[in-house]
């Protein structure tokens, strides 16, 4: 089996980082795509304990302000074409292929940039919205991929409406991944009734949104064997805090990596580190 987690990070700082990392490290998925990076201390600094114990991190630098999405993987990767083919915001997906007994999948991870309701972030999101479909229409091929995402659109249908917060091009965005690029929603295709959602305002538990998603190849339905939120990320662990404010999305797949990594302890990492550093 091969398992992933997508999991929004919400941009942390440094401190926060430090509290995040020994939930992460103690993590049973093959593979984390961690959304709403950013170019701050937090996000590099797990990126470093990570890739210094062994890991494959891909993690595209965002530009100042801006976010991004980093892959952690316990497997070996090679980089996918999808993240050097977006133009606008680049940092905001980064795809990667682990080699499989099912073939080569690629793993892509995505997070679309937040709007309000001034014409400059509408504008900002429909062009970034563009350009990935631009993307993932130049990068297609006869190879498995699973889209992993924080969309900040919700599915037609959603529960409840949310009547006027979202307009016709962002559900058309999120339809168009099934109808123009033959992308399923794995979750909707486990629960086709099921209403979930990975993301609410404060104070209002019982208004939330299904922000975050797993698109997969018709290829990867067959081999999909579980999809399911993980609400657990939003609650604080013994003298911890949540690690996000989403709830983690996990997927599995029947299918055996063919290239597992040798890695250490992010958390034996990250005490030798702070070691040196206190001794010098």
């Amino acid at each position: 089996m091969v398992s992933l987690l997508t999991l929004n990070l919400g941009a942390p700082s440094l401190a926060h980082a430090r509290l995040q990392l020994p939930r992460l490290a103690a993590r049973g998925e093959d593979v984390l795509v961690l959304t709403d990076t950013s170019a701050g201390e937090g996000s590099t600094w797990l990126a470093a304990q990570f890739s210094a114990a062994g890991y494959a991190v891909t993690n595209p630098v965002p530009a100042p302000g801006e976010r991004g999405v980093m892959i952690i993987s316990k497997l070996a990767v090679t980089a996918d074409a999808l993240g050097t083919e977006l133009d606008y915001l680049p940092a905001r997906a980064t795809a990667v292929v682990v080699e499989t007994t099912a073939g080569p999948l690629r793993i892509a991870g995505a997070c679309l940039p937040p709007r309000d309701a001034t014409a400059v972030t509408t504008e900002r999101k429909q062009r970034w919205i563009a350009a990935f479909e631009q993307a993932l229409a130049r990068t297609d091929s006869e190879r498995h991929l699973l889209l992993l995402s924080t969309l900040r659109v919700i599915e037609p249908g959603h529960e409840p409406a949310h009547r006027g917060e979202f307009a016709p091009f962002e559900y058309d965005f999120y339809s168009g991944l099934t109808t123009r690029h033959h992308l399923d929603d794995l979750y909707r295709c486990e629960h086709p009734d099921r209403v979930e959602h990975s993301w609410t305002q404060r104070r209002q538990i019982r208004n939330g949104y299904r922000y975050d998603h797993a698109h997969g190849s018709p290829s990867l339905t067959q081999q999909l064997l579980e999809c399911f939120y993980d609400h657990s990320t939003r609650h604080p662990g013994a003298d911890q805090p949540a690690l996000s404010n989403h709830s983690g999305l996990c997927v599995h797949l029947e299918m055996t990596a063919i290239a597992p990594l040798r890695m250490s302890d992010p958390l034996t990492v990250a005490a030798s580190a702070h070691a040196e550093t206190t001794l010098l």
